[in-house]
């Protein structure tokens, strides 16, 4: 595709391959007037994640896994109809595959430590605790009135 203004980078060195990206377009709703009824401006864009050889194989599998419920065959696809330009939703469409791919490819979070409650801090509200309760009890029984 002479002219994108790609590579579309997923995480550090690692862009979407050019020569694995299908597209494929047709006429899309929404706004345009006539326009619309006559230009193919609607993109879908689909990257065979299966059987790419772009991504390392941890991030693949790490993908695979995290979109299993958006792939068809191994296959993830992103439609885009937002602009009335094909060449915006081009862009609109690359771009959003590959924050998809940056997110699904991201390693997992990692575990949290569980820290102890300091002895100190939880005297202190056993101790404010008891304060309270005794004022409370200190208010039932007497005619305030």
């Amino acid at each position: 595709m002479v002219g994108m203004s790609g590579p579309y980078v997923i995480r550090g060195s690692v862009s979407l391959p050019e020569a694995e990206l299908t597209w494929r377009f047709s006429r899309s709703s929404g706004p345009g007037g006539q326009h619309v009824n006559t230009t193919d401006t609607q993109v879908e864009l689909r990257f065979d994640l299966a059987r790419t050889g772009a991504l390392p194989e941890v991030w693949k599998r790490r993908a695979l896994e995290k979109l299993s419920g958006r792939l068809v065959d191994g296959v993830v696809t992103v439609r885009a109809s937002e602009h009335r330009s094909q060449w915006r939703n081009r862009e609109a469409a690359a771009v959003r595959l590959a924050a998809l791919l940056a997110e699904a490819t991201a390693p997992p979070p990692r575990p949290r430590r569980p820290t102890r409650v300091p002895r100190g801090i939880n005297e202190r509200r056993l101790r404010e605790k008891k304060q309270r309760a005794q004022t409370k009890r200190g208010r039932s029984g007497r005619d305030w009135g």
